[in-house]
């Protein structure tokens, strides 16, 4: 038995059309989701044409889900991963329901909407430690790396097709209309979960501690395993450096390439087929040594986001195939890492290890961007970019260096 895989239980026969099912629930949500994120930053801008109005919304939509994550984790190891991800998706549908209901009898509030953003954001919380975590119960351990690339690959599509089916939807039908339509992919995504059972991690009774404690056994697992606290470290800084990058794309295409919002447009679905073709790649090459795709592919990704900015000014087409190189890249190095903590940590604690490293990413980006605004007014916004691909690169390559970060390619099933 491969050694990588050896602590994976198999998921038992019909596992492919229970995956399947599931997984294509879950995509429809996902892009439903994302398509209605479009049309409301889009109603905000064209309501308040106030930036400021945009950035409460992006603290909205990405806060409660980083703070509440060790709480969504600590939950999809302790209760039903199945109920979590129904009642996250239902509450999630309701909250549209009330809101398309608020936008029809004319009184819609901007601040009903960031409610709306924040409570969306809360229950993806909790959703998505749990779909990540049953991932593993739903599989065969041999599968684990394609499945990652099959959800990079959705996130690459989501990235593509979420801003124009969002103004398609806004330029075909009525706001309300056009905001249902996460009310249905959402349903959508509930039924395949009312037919099928996911696998759960038995926990004996005697066993069971209170939320508190559990949310400490998972941060214990994190911290007292060099291999995986290495690699936290390691990405919360990758984010904190590469991050602002992504939020000054409009700034950089303006400023140095007089582009506008068509050229921004380009980079970013372009990046997003990158992505997609990243996944499937993946998916279709099953990488056996993970840690090492993982640091190689970031390194890459991270690296060519310095290259986009050391493009010449008449040369933006360059700078379009480095930004599509570094997505690509991204979500090779992505998926691997996904699938290497879901076969290196225990399944019943897999909610919180995977949900802790999402809240360590999401806090390490807001801190990035705040340390990028001064910098970028001394350097510039090409400077911006070209010094977080610069560091984040090498922060990428030190990690070769660290041999308990390279002996995460074996099982360490580390002890609470």
């Amino acid at each position: 038995m491969d050694p990588l895989t050896a602590n994976v239980p198999h998921p038992g026969p019909g596992w492919a059309a229970r995956y399947w099912a599931i997984f294509g629930g879950q995509a429809l949500s996902l892009i439903g989701s994302a398509l209605t994120q479009f049309v409301l930053l889009w109603w905000i801008t064209d309501t308040t044409g106030s930036a400021a109005a945009l950035g409460v919304a992006g603290m909205a939509a990405l806060l409660p889900q980083a703070l509440l994550g060790p709480l969504g984790g600590t939950f999809a190891d302790r209760y039903s991963r199945r109920a979590l991800m129904i009642g996250a998706d239902t509450v999630s549908a309701a909250c549209m329901g009330v809101l398309i209901w608020l936008f029809a009898s004319g009184n819609v509030q901007l601040w009903h909407v960031y409610t709306m953003m924040f409570v969306r954001s809360a229950m993806q919380a909790f959703q998505g430690p749990a779909a990540a975590a049953s991932t593993a119960m739903l599989v065969p351990p041999d599968f684990l790396p394609r499945a990652a690339g099959l959800n990079q690959t959705l996130q690459g599509v989501m990235t593509v097709a979420a801003a124009p089916l969002g103004a398609l939807a806004i330029g075909v039908l009525p706001l309300g209309a056009a905001l249902g339509i996460d009310v249905v992919t959402a349903l959508l995504g509930v039924v395949p979960l009312l037919l099928y059972r996911i696998p759960q991690p038995q926990v004996m009774p005697g066993d069971r501690r209170g939320v508190w404690a559990e949310f400490r056994e998972g941060l214990n697992v994190v911290w007292r395993s060099p291999g995986l606290r290495r690699l936290y470290g390691l990405l919360g800084v990758v984010v904190l450096t590469i991050m602002p990058t992504f939020t000054l794309t409009p700034l950089l295409v303006k400023t140095h390439f007089g582009g506008g919002a068509g050229q921004v447009a380009l980079m970013e679905g372009l990046s997003g087929v990158g992505m997609i073709a990243g996944g499937l790649l993946v998916a279709a090459l099953n990488p056996k040594r993970p840690i090492v795709t993982v640091l190689l592919a970031l390194a890459a990704s991270c690296l060519t986001v310095a290259l986009t900015a050391l493009a010449p000014a008449n040369g933006f087409w360059l700078a379009v195939v480095w930004w599509v190189v570094s997505g690509a890249a991204f979500a090779f190095g992505n998926a691997p890492l996904t699938a290497l903590l879901q076969t290196t940590v225990p399944n019943h604690l897999q909610g919180r290890v995977l949900s802790l490293l999402g809240t360590v990413m999401g806090l390490a980006g807001p801190v990035g961007l705040a340390l990028a605004a001064p910098l970028g007014e001394w350097i510039g916004v090409r400077g911006v970019f070209m010094v977080g691909g610069v560091l984040s690169t090498l922060v990428c390559v030190l990690g070769f260096f660290s041999p308990a970060l390279l002996r995460l390619q074996r099982p360490e099933s580390p002890q609470p």
